[in-house]
């Protein structure tokens, strides 16, 4: 089977209903969907049994929420605003026992409970001058994908492919880079969803021996003011929930814990939990 990631749009008379299908994280992801609900659901259950999905993530309208539930999906999470004010929540059906289980679920609660004894909004100490941030262009394709290979084992995204770097960066998706020496060694992204004005801050990496300096905060805080300036106003992440020093930083940089996806998608070494995080930027 392709493991590639696709977009998929179904419109038919009554309703219309778009899809990620990612077989390589055995999962189908509803990004959109208007008309009759009830066949928006049929096609996102084809969709499943299309790539053998393991996992179907709804985002949906809280009008919508008690509908799923009726069909046996489960709450897991919710974006503050997504839909031009409105918020967004995440309902998934797992069509495994496997997928379903989760043995590090007490762990990720104890470093949530933590995570949110941390003071918040700290002034950042600016790294030393060695250190250059700066936003990031297609020429620095080859030197992102590198950073990725070094800090992740395993990615949900193809981000070790400096192809696939330079369409996301001709595309809607904004890069901010810190170099040291010349080489990049910390990076972040933000995702733009022009029509619902609103953005992901993910691709997050910072090499290990360069960690100790806070870089991650400084580029959070370089893409919201890049987000800011292109009207867009609702910005989310989702980090992994075995990471204290992630979910950290989106905490003291303001950011709402928002819920837990369970087994969302591989990443670093194995399928793992992911946290939301939200923030109002305006």
């Amino acid at each position: 089977m392709n493991l590639e990631i696709f977009e998929k749009k179904i419109q038919k008379r009554g309703y219309s209903i778009t899809l990620t299908m990612d077989p390589f994280n055995k999962r189908v992801r509803v990004e959109d969907y208007l008309g009759h609900f009830a066949s928006c659901v049929e096609e996102a259950l084809l969709a499943v049994a299309e790539i053998s999905a393991e996992k179907l993530i709804f985002k949906v309208r809280k009008e919508n929420v008690i509908d799923l539930m009726m069909h046996g999906f489960v709450y897991e999470a919710m974006i503050d605003k997504f839909y031009l004010g409105s918020d967004c929540h995440f309902l998934v059906k797992y069509f495994s026992a496997e997928r379903r289980a989760n043995e590090h679920w007490i762990k990720e609660d104890e470093i949530i409970q933590n995570v949110a004894a941390l003071p918040k909004h700290v002034t950042l100490s600016s790294p030393p001058q060695e250190y250059e941030v700066r936003k990031a262009t297609v020429t620095d394709a080859a030197k992102l994908a590198k950073l990725y290979r070094a800090v992740f084992e395993v990615y949900p995204t193809p981000m070790n492919d400096p192809e696939y770097i330079q369409k996301c960066i001709k595309g809607d998706t904004v890069f901010y880079v810190y170099t040291y020496e010349g080489e990049i060694v910390s990076a972040a992204s933000a995702e733009i969803n022009r029509f619902y004005h609103n953005a992901e801050i993910t691709d997050c990496a910072t090499l290990p021996e360069h960690r100790q300096f806070g870089l991650m905060k400084h580029l959070i805080v370089k893409l919201e003011e890049e987000l800011l300036a292109q009207e867009i106003y609702c910005v989310y992440s989702i980090a992994r929930a075995l990471s204290f020093g992630m979910n950290a930083a989106l905490h003291q940089q303001g950011y709402e814990y928002r819920g837990r996806l369970a087994n969302n998608c591989y990443i670093f070494d194995k399928l793992e939990d992911m946290n939301m995080w939200v923030k109002s930027i305006v």
